[in-house]
């Protein structure tokens, strides 16, 4: 089962990373890495994400042109900073993994949609 993982930060989160020192950032970072390299055979595609003050949004509908504004697509406290696609067993497995997370505070666990064959 394919699912996408989208690792949310929070401003908190990004507050202690602030007041972090260097090497402890670099810690967190290497956290990171690890736990990448520990799932290597069940992580696909993924990146991390640049600031959300650097999206583009682009509302559709209405019957008008598409508006289109800088910034995220939501007001809120926490932004979705990166992502990365897993193919595990179930959910549970995905749960799993998530559980040993080392970095942002919110992991989001969505399933891939896939399309019947012949679409």
């Amino acid at each position: 089962m394919k699912y996408v993982l989208m690792f949310v930060d929070t401003e908190q989160y990004a507050k202690e990373l602030a007041a972090m020192t260097d090497e402890e950032r670099a810690q967190v970072v290497r956290q990171v890495e690890h736990w990448f390299a520990d799932h290597a055979d069940k992580v696909g595609v993924g990146s991390k994400l640049q600031p959300a003050h650097t999206a583009t949004t682009v509302r559709l509908g209405g019957g008008g042109e598409p508006v289109i504004t800088d910034g995220p697509f939501v007001e809120g406290k926490e932004v979705v900073s990166g992502f990365c696609e897993i193919e595990v067993a179930d959910l549970d497995e995905a749960l799993r993994m998530v559980r040993t997370w080392p970095a942002c505070p919110t992991v989001e666990i969505r399933p891939v949609e896939t399309m019947p064959p012949g679409r």
